[in-house]
């Protein structure tokens, strides 16, 4: 989202980011210096009510949470900014012409009805996610078979079989307390005036205009908007703070030969056991391939940093790399998928079967986030060791792939130039919402930003 704001500063949009005070500490440095170099960018903050939501104080985002039991009051509390942000519409001059929300901020649809401007809903996925979403929930197939069962998704240009046991949450409700929050977060979706994707036209032609079709001609693919940071320093303030220096790890990865090196990271909000862990690293040290190893600091990593020090895992492998995240683009190298819930396995099938640049490690059924611990070790150390030297294969399949993810990058960076299918878009979106707004020529856009996924 702060990438967006900053990609809309410099055609010269006024741009103000409106988020919570510890969401704001992730990239207000970022927006700083933006707003230094003369881009018309501001960042508004405000308090999250934790408290009232009956949330611990500091719980503003699903990877602060201490329980899954609590995600629903997340929830809430994230429709109680809707009073606070709306009061700070009105001191704004000029007056706000567009909001672009992420989706699961339902409330905003209300807003740009009360102040009569239109709202884009915001997507950091895929439009080959949001059409696999969009036909699921319209063909309801998945209702007739067991839980194990594959079956195809329908209208879609490959094949693609997932199971019930594969899908994300906001499809596959059931009868939990989240069913009549999604269901609203569904319509104020699919209610928004348009949706600006974090994709890129070259990178999946045949979902853009499939999606397209069904959601309307107003979707505008200006991705991947990570690439509006051309400096290692932009790279490394994206996301949380990591405790080791960038210049250390680009300096070891320096001294290393191209495509050596995995990097191993299974996002912010993941919670494997530490038993898991270990099967990862014992299986990476068992590849005898170098590799850095992305840790999220926790209760889980320090049993695990114990384990590292007493084992002498760290002495074996001359000591890895960790954690850090210079935020290494989903398609500029090979991939190694590891499923676990939300979205991943439509992202799986996406990488390994459309994209061709991702190996299995073999997961076949999502594990409910904050319930890890009771599904154990899942895959083991000769599955992830088999996983890798498939990907780091030098033959023609591995050399096929290692290609495949260079032409993407090269797409993808011209994307974004002058001319490119993301820079046109972006400017379609702007001449798009001038028009909407008569009298009032764009000149602001408010992005009210949570973080909040699945």
């Amino acid at each position: 989202m702060i990438d967006v704001a900053r990609l809309l500063a410099q055609r010269g949009v006024t741009v103000t980011i409106i988020t919570t005070s510890i969401n704001a500490t992730r990239f207000n440095k970022i927006v700083h210096r933006g707003a230094e170099s003369g881009l018309r960018i501001q960042l508004f903050q405000i308090p999250f009510p934790s408290i009232e939501a009956g949330l611990p104080e500091g719980c503003e985002s699903m990877d602060t949470l201490p329980s899954r039991n609590l995600l629903k009051n997340l929830l809430i509390g994230i429709g109680m900014l809707q009073p606070p942000i709306e009061k700070l519409f009105n001191p704004l001059k000029p007056a706000p012409s567009c909001i672009i929300s992420d989706e699961n901020l339902k409330w905003t649809e209300d807003t740009t009805r009360k102040f009569q401007i239109p709202r884009t809903a915001f997507d950091g996925t895929s439009c080959f996610l949001l059409l696999c979403t969009h036909n699921l929930h319209m063909s309801k197939v998945y209702e007739s078979v067991s839980e194990l069962e594959p079956f195809v998704v329908p209208g879609l240009p490959d094949r693609i079989e997932l199971t019930i046991a594969q899908l994300p949450g906001a499809i596959n409700i059931g009868s939990t307390d989240l069913k009549d929050i999604r269901n609203e977060i569904r319509a104020a979706e699919l209610a928004a005036y348009g949706v600006v994707v974090n994709t890129f036209q070259e990178l999946e032609p045949a979902y853009v205009k499939e999606f397209r079709k069904v959601r309307g001609e107003k979707v505008w693919c200006i991705g991947p908007v990570s690439l509006c940071n051309k400096e290692d320093l932009g790279k490394a303030e994206r996301g949380n703070k990591a405790s080791t220096d960038e210049t250390q790890c680009l300096k070891w990865l320096d001294s290393w030969e191209p495509s050596s090196v995995v990097y191993a990271c299974l996002g912010s909000l993941s919670h494997l056991t530490p038993p898991q862990l270990i099967e990862l690293g014992l299986g990476m040290e068992a590849s005898n391939r170098s590799f850095i190893w992305v840790i999220r600091e926790g209760n889980q990593s320090e049993e695990l940093k114990k384990w590292t020090s007493e084992e002498g895992f760290e002495d074996r492998i001359n000591g890895p790399e960790r954690p850090f995240d210079l935020g290494l683009g989903t398609t500029s190298v090979p991939m190694i998928t590891w499923t676990l819930f939300a979205e991943l396995f439509y992202n799986e099938k996406f990488i390994v079967q459309v994209l061709r640049i991702g190996v299995r490690v073999g997961a076949e059924f999502a594990v409910k986030w904050g319930e890890e611990e009771k599904f154990g070790v899942l895959r083991k150390r000769e599955e992830v060791k088999q996983a890798i030297d498939q990907l780091m294969d030098a033959g023609e399949e591995g050399q096929e792939r290692r290609n495949r993810a260079s032409e993407l990058r090269e797409m993808a960076n011209k994307a974004l130039e002058g001319g490119g299918s993301s820079y046109i878009n972006m400017a379609l979106l702007i001449q798009d919402i001038m028009q909407q707004v008569i009298g009032n020529p764009l000149q602001r856009l408010a992005i009210p930003t949570c973080h909040q996924h699945d």
